[in-house]
């Protein structure tokens, strides 16, 4: 159960940071980039001359935008110019962490005292870069973002263009690739168009030209190296690196499917329950004789069938009852006036138990005083850690020992419940793997993995909660035994089949109570019992007076208690290629 409780928590926290988003401050107003033209020219001296425009849709009242334009070492910019179409603009600059910082401040009014709300303004800038052109001594070579992943917003598309100083010679290549739409090399020029580019994505433009193009080239960055080779093993490593990785998310998306698969294949072969001679509609009569906890343990909770619960645990307590092992009387509390049930040990019979009953017996009397125990103090007995521990411990113990009385094999076929367990298991770590590593990159092919680790989260937790006869089955022998004991289940709790047929002794009505706990429909039981046999006390029974009483809840809600605080609560600790070029930053509006 704990470890059902962990998965749940694992997957909950995944669903949890996979819709968290972050919300503007001022969520009554809204902004977005329609498209970006950006016009690059280089010059023979190596001078980067940079034209943009961004077409911005505001919603709501804001007083301007930012542009962010990031100088690496050495680089420099200089003739910064600002102007709008749809406002008036005033441009404020300062430098800041080795980025130029233009604020630019939009007025609806040519005197400059109202903002801008609810309109389309163009912003246009334009800049020259030096040192940004890069010369090697083979080749000329300008790597630009075009679009940077800074921005508050993403771009609807990108418009771009870029003027060569040599027509002939020229190579260029656009990255990420999924972005492009079309691009073209004619003679001097460039010209490029992108789909939408989300928020935190980058859109970038590497060109080589001729070393002969360039001319007194002082604007330009120098390098006494070949470099040709260089930027192509670089470029090649990190597209080819790219590429593998939106294959692989792309994998790790379509690979969720298997778990299902495998889910259907292991129904197919191991999972179809065998033919038997049985058509019973209920049972009157206990189908076997055998005791309550291994009832308990092979039809109460088949998600682990053969592993006996709490209730079979109260079970094998009435039965223990019933043989006299336990005695019950009543005495009246002093201080509250009201009737304690108390138990009491007869030691004589020991020797005559099970071991899986021995234990039960050694558990209860460890609570005792005087060869008595109240079993309203249970509870507030079991509220302590140290007695609780021992207590689950105990219980682990009867656990293993009626395990030990079951041969299993002889019942059930747990094959496709052990294939279906792996495939559970595999599935959850590599949807945690799958999902985890979609949330850790920037591209946008990881929301395959993330949808598809979920989807294998989600799958597993649900298929290892299901029962074990679903994938696994139940031997003829089996079979028969489950829908013998499913059919007296069924007789136990419809009143109108007990009426009809009415219990022929009250010794059958114990019998019914206690295999009822075991089944998980005591109190079911017990109220039936009530409607057919109004004057049940009057047979001066353990058992009933112990229904009668309380017993059967008193116990539950100490068993529930020791589980409880046997498991206190704790605070635990936790647990140069693409993108390298200049230009890009980011943006936004205030």
């Amino acid at each position: 159960m704990n470890v059902k409780n962990a998965f749940t928590i694992i997957l909950l926290f995944l669903i949890l940071f996979s819709t968290i988003s972050i919300v503007s401050a001022d969520d009554d107003r809204s902004y977005s980039i329609t498209d970006a033209f950006v016009n690059l020219t280089v010059n023979s001296t190596g001078l980067l001359h940079v034209d943009e425009q961004y077409d911005y849709s505001f919603d709501g009242k804001f007083n301007g935008v930012y542009r962010d334009i990031p100088l690496k070492s050495g680089e420099s910019i200089e003739n910064i110019k600002v102007h709008a179409d749809g406002a008036y603009a005033v441009l404020q600059e300062s430098n800041d962490n080795g980025y130029k910082h233009l604020k630019i401040y939009l007025y609806s009014d040519a005197a400059h005292t109202k903002g801008i709300h609810d309109c389309n303004v163009k912003v246009y800038l334009s800049y020259d870069l030096k040192n940004v052109v890069t010369l090697f001594n083979d080749v000329g070579g300008l790597q630009y973002k075009l679009w940077g992943d800074e921005w508050d917003v993403g771009v609807g598309k990108i418009h771009a263009k870029v003027n060569l100083p040599g027509k002939t010679g020229n190579e260029y290549f656009l990255n990420p690739q999924e972005f492009n739409v079309t691009s073209e090399l004619k003679g001097d020029t460039i010209t490029a168009e992108t789909t939408s580019i989300p928020k935190g994505d980058f859109y970038e433009l590497l060109v080589l030209m001729p070393i002969s193009d360039f001319d007194d080239a002082t604007n330009a960055k120098h390098v006494n190296q070949n470099g040709r080779d260089m930027i192509m093993k670089n470029l090649n490593d990190s597209v080819n690196g790219r590429n593998f990785w939106n294959t692989s998310y792309l994998i790790m998306g379509l690979l969720s499917i298997l778990s299902p698969i495998g889910a259907i294949l292991t129904y197919l072969r191991y999972g179809r329950e065998p033919k038997v001679n049985y058509d019973g509609i209920y049972e009157r009569d206990l189908p076997t004789n055998d005791p309550p906890e291994v009832i308990n343990a092979l039809i109460e909770d088949r998600t682990d069938l053969g592993t006996p619960n709490m209730k079979g645990f109260e079970a094998s307590i009435m039965n223990l009852i019933d043989k006299k092992v336990f005695k019950l009387f009543t005495e009246e509390d002093a201080d509250t006036s009201m009737k304690d049930l108390i138990l009491t040990f007869n030691y004589e019979k020991l020797s005559e138990l099970s071991e899986s009953e021995k234990i039960v017996f050694k558990t209860l009397e460890n609570f005792a005083q005087d060869n008595t125990l109240n079993l309203s103090t249970l509870n507030s007995k079991l509220s302590y850690e140290l007695n609780a521990k021992w207590f689950m411990s105990q219980l682990e113990d009867w656990e293993e020992s009626v395990k030990n009385q079951i041969n299993i094999s002889e019942y059930f076929d747990d094959r496709g419940s052990t294939v279906i367990s792996a495939i559970s298991i595999g599935g959850l770590i590599f949807g945690v793997i799958f999902a985890a590593l979609g949330f850790m990159t920037e591209l946008k092919s990881g929301m395959y993995a993330i949808a598809g680790g979920i989807f294998l989260i989600i799958f597993s937790i649900a298929i290892m909660r299901l029962n074990e006869d679903i994938f696994g089955k139940w031997t003829e022998k089996g079979r028969v035994f489950y829908l013998k004991w499913r059919n007296f289940k069924k007789f136990l709790k419809d009143n109108s089949l007990i009426n009809e047929h009415p219990p022929e002794s009250i010794v059958v009505w114990r019998k019914y109570l206690i295999y009822g706990a075991a089944l998980g429909v005591a109190d079911k039981v017990y109220e039936n019992m009530k409607l057919q046999v109004p004057n049940y006390l009057d047979y001066d029974d353990d058992i009933f007076m112990y229904h009668y009483y309380g017993g059967y809840t008193m116990m539950y809600s100490a068993f529930r208690t020791g589980e409880s605080a046997a498991m206190p609560s704790s605070d635990s600790g936790g647990f140069g290629g693409l993108g390298g070029g200049s230009g890009g930053g980011g943006g936004g509006a205030f």
